[in-house]
């Protein structure tokens, strides 16, 4: 976020003009998807940077954070030309909790008329909460039980993805929550991530197996 500042010689100190919001590090646009958005036609917005490295991560050019590739503005200039051809607009990355401009990025898709989605792994849960009112759904990732992160992530990240899992069933937002099948992933791990899941309200997993050349499939 940056701000404007200039000598107030009268009050001697400076004057601080109104910040300007941060803005949207876009990585990439899908323009046109069936798949990642239930029920719509939607764009794809993917985010730059994230804190997580997942062994089996298939965005690893999303990872660091930086400016993105393409300016919000332009991307946002780009959405009002698909008006009435489009349903949605779904933000993934990366992690698109990272970035601080999400909000106001969802509040201006949205005044476009489209609805809104979102892919996260619940990283940052206040920032999810405060993204919520702004979303009509959530694709949620789990990594796996959520004692056991860091052997996927890198990090201690359990905590935070339970306590924005639980933001996100409380919100009453539509969901899908998903598991990516990776490496090592077994059938006692699965049943002590369904368990976990189970203990706070959740009682559907659709699990993605992790493909070799870094894509996902849907298993169920």
């Amino acid at each position: 976020m940056s701000a404007a500042i200039s000598p107030n010689p009268a009050a001697g100190g400076f004057l601080v003009a109104e910040m300007s919001p941060p803005r949207l590090a876009v990585g990439g646009l899908v323009p046109f998807t069936t798949i990642d958005f239930p029920g719509r036609l939607a764009a794809v917005i993917f985010c730059q940077g994230c804190p997580w490295r997942c062994t089996y991560c298939h965005n690893a050019h999303l990872l660091p954070a930086g400016v993105g590739m393409q300016s919000w503005p332009e991307v946002l200039a780009w959405l009002k030309t698909r008006r009435d051809l489009l349903d949605g607009v779904v933000f993934s990355g990366g992690e698109p909790l990272l970035q601080r401009g999400l909000t106001t990025a969802l509040a201006e898709v949205r005044a476009l008329g489209f609805d809104t989605g979102l892919h996260t792994a619940g990283i940052y849960p206040e920032r999810l909460a405060a993204a919520l009112p702004l979303l009509d759904w959530v694709g949620f990732d789990v990594k796996a039980p959520f004692s056991e992160y860091a052997s996927v992530v890198g990090c201690e990240g359990g905590n935070s993805a339970r306590t924005a899992l639980e933001t996100l069933l409380a919100s009453g937002v539509a969901f899908d929550i998903r598991c990516t099948v990776a490496p090592g992933f077994d059938a006692a791990a699965l049943t002590r991530l369904r368990k976990d899941l189970t203990r706070i309200g959740v009682s559907n997993l659709t699990l993605q197996e992790c493909r070799p050349s870094g894509g996902i499939d849907h298993l169920h």
